[in-house]
């Protein structure tokens, strides 16, 4: 029986329970802002999740959400093509309207592994956000070992997105992946080999990564020797690391946010050494890092029809 923190995974955390009105945030607060690699933007050091906006039933709560946080100065914004099969950026567009785009720094990713099948979901996304332009576009789920080698390929998803950059469809490029370093590394190697440079990678930052197949230590300097920003996910793991009592919520969320290099946390931790020591026996393994272990979070495993195609 899968733990309760994977359940309902296709690239996203189940809902949490959260009290109502017990966090309440002051008129005038406004999230801090990093620089965005050697992009020239600067974003806001938390990111807002875009998968589970498909899950409230009134639309409007997911509204309302995206719209507090772009008043708060919560400006960088997570999607993807596939999530809630298109519903979270259906709604993310809705919340964009009213003069709301310009204040985002908007970020969706693309499955498709050949030039055509990214070229139809990108212009779906762009339908769904309400949007003539994407700011950052991001290769999801780079775990397996030839998905370098299929991005960059004649005809394969890099030379729809450079096609797309160069029609102003989108601004920067980035990549995704949770499952390990070295594929990280390999599709950073392949890009160099193809003098491509990626603007973005996003990946694992949290307690338990630290020990573990860690993106921290293997990824992240590389990302910082080739200028690339680096986004940072996972902090909870879908709740898992609640689950196992390593650290509790406000921990995870202290220490990814705070390591050095990384740009957004588009979910959270914290840097005390003290903290690692800890959770090191967690980590074991990967026991409560099941987007490295398994298949349970991987959604272009299980609807492997994304890679090439642009049906849900």
């Amino acid at each position: 029986m899968a733990a309760r923190g994977a359940q309902k995974q296709a690239g996203g955390a189940p809902q949490g329970d959260v009290p109502k009105d017990k966090y309440r945030i002051p008129p005038d607060a406004r999230a801090k802002t990093r620089e965005l690699g050697r992009t020239g933007m600067r974003v806001s050091i938390l990111g807002l999740g875009g998968y589970h906006l498909g899950l409230p039933r009134d639309e409007q709560e997911s509204i309302r959400i995206v719209r507090r946080a772009l008043d708060h100065g919560m400006n960088f914004l997570d999607n993807c093509w596939d999530y809630n099969e298109g519903k979270s950026e259906e709604r993310m567009g809705k919340a964009l309207r009213d003069g709301y785009r310009e204040k985002a720094f908007l970020m969706t990713k693309l499955d498709g592994r050949t030039a055509q099948s990214a070229r139809d979901q990108l212009d779906q996304s762009l339908k769904r956000l309400q949007t003539e332009m994407i700011d950052l576009v991001q290769i999801h789920e780079v775990i397996r070992d030839d998905d370098p080698e299929r991005c960059f390929a004649p005809g394969g998803t890099v030379e729809a997105l450079m096609e797309a950059r160069k029609a102003g469809k989108l601004r920067f490029i980035g990549f995704t992946g949770h499952k390990d370093p070295r594929m990280h590394r390999h599709m950073l190697e392949t890009a160099r080999k193809s003098s491509f440079h990626f603007d973005t990678v996003q990946m694992p930052v949290n307690v338990l990564d630290a020990h573990y197949r860690s993106f921290e230590k293997e990824v992240l300097p590389l990302a910082q020797q080739e200028g690339t920003a680096v986004l940072g996910m996972k902090a909870l793991a879908a709740g898992l690391i609640l689950e196992s009592g390593a650290a509790s919520a406000v921990e995870c969320l202290r220490y990814a946010m705070s390591v050095p290099g990384v740009s957004v946390t588009i979910t959270g931790c914290d840097t005390e050494a003290k903290l690692l020591r800890r959770t090191a026996a967690f980590a074991q393994g990967g026991r409560w890092e099941k987007f490295k272990t398994s298949q349970v979070f991987d959604g272009t495993e299980q609807h492997k029809q994304w890679l090439t195609s642009a049906t849900l």
